[in-house]
């Protein structure tokens, strides 16, 4: 190539670098924005996990306590407000006391006739009762030969204090009265309150708590009353209220103003110093509802301390050879005033304090 051909074309080169040099620049695209997330929400922290409750078996519920029952078979009518009353009157304390679905008790009453008693015994006993008590004294030689065929029933009867272990009998119990203890306390009122200075006491046979009673009452009168009289017969009935009617009208006509008796049969004498105005001094179960004007006072036995202790005693496994006796300090036997019969406040101070004389021991009935 020539040197002019050369030179033009340099120059054409280096005319075309110059104009590109000169040219606007390209406007660059607009490059979108990349999409602006949504503010993140603030991060809570996950609610803690509580652990779940162990799980617990439903708790099983504990056996219901057994029962506890009771039997008892009475000589008379369980509201003879005597003997046999005495003992309903009791079961239906403990009851009370215990609540129907832990007490339970049965009873058979109008059973003088042994044999007739001696059938229901084993009849209760066979029954799976866990406590029979045969209430009557006649019926201890039953017991002897019943209660051993029941080896796991625990037994008891009264007014005794033999448990028969000496022929080797391992499951009764006997329960008895120091029922002189009351009688003397109305033997000292009856004393003070009679006017004609002669009194009287009715009683079944001579033996038991019937006598103690009549015994006790003669002690408390002549403890007050050097001069007093006191008449004492037994009618050797238990249930016969016409025998102790008259009984009772004999000594009203000899001049008694003062009388006292035991036994269900009391109620035909009750009649009696009724009729007559004459003083009565109640045993064994409250009498003033027979006569709330000439009522003075009642020994009342409460047998309930003494059912406590053979149902404790039961339930321990200790079924007999326990011999109970009630007094005036261990409240099985309880002095009950009527409160409707005028009582003069000395003859009151002078009753409280024998009741407590007797508690303390420093007065003696002298019975035995």
């Amino acid at each position: 190539m020539n040197a002019r051909r050369l030179l033009f074309v340099l120059a054409l080169v280096a005319l075309i670098a110059t104009v590109a040099a000169c040219a606007p620049a390209p406007t660059p695209v607009p490059t979108a924005a990349p999409p602006t997330a949504a503010p993140a929400q603030p991060t809570t922290a996950p609610a803690p996990t509580t652990a779940p409750a162990p799980t617990t078996a439903a708790p099983t519920a504990a056996p219901a306590a057994k029962v506890f029952k009771v039997a008892v078979i009475m000589p008379s009518a369980y509201n003879d407000l005597a003997f046999s009353q005495s003992m309903y009157d009791s079961l239906v304390k403990v009851q009370n006391a215990m609540g129907k679905d832990k007490f339970q008790f049965a009873y058979t009453d109008n059973m003088f006739n042994v044999p007739d008693a001696a059938a229901a015994i084993r009849d209760y006993a066979s029954k799976g009762y866990d406590l029979v008590i045969a209430h009557g004294s006649q019926y201890g030689a039953s017991l002897a030969d019943i209660a051993p065929d029941f080896p796991k029933t625990a037994f008891a009867w009264g007014t005794a204090v033999d448990t028969f272990e000496s022929k080797g009998v391992k499951n009764i119990n006997a329960y008895t009265v120091a029922s002189d203890q009351g009688g003397y306390v109305e033997g000292v009122i009856a004393a003070k309150l009679s006017k004609s200075g002669k009194v009287g006491a009715i009683g079944p046979i001579p033996a038991g708590d019937g006598q103690l009673t009549i015994l006790g009452f003669q002690a408390g009168a002549k403890a007050t009353s050097s001069t007093i009289d006191v008449a004492t017969t037994f009618t050797n009935d238990f249930s016969n209220a016409a025998l102790m009617s008259q009984a009772a009208q004999t000594m009203v006509a000899n001049g008694a103003d003062a009388l006292t008796g035991t036994s269900q049969a009391v109620t035909g004498a009750i009649a009696v110093a009724k009729d007559k105005n004459v003083l009565w001094f109640g045993n064994q179960s409250a009498q003033t509802s027979l006569a709330p004007k000439i009522v003075v006072a009642n020994q009342v036995y409460d047998w309930s301390p003494f059912l406590n202790t053979l149902i404790a005693n039961t339930q321990q496994g200790k079924l007999g050879g326990a011999i109970l006796t009630g007094t005036l300090a261990n409240k099985v036997l309880v002095m009950q005033y009527n409160p409707d019969y005028s009582l003069p406040a000395d003859v009151k101070a002078l009753a409280d304090k024998t009741v407590a004389g007797l508690i303390d021991g420093s007065i003696k009935t002298g019975v035995k």
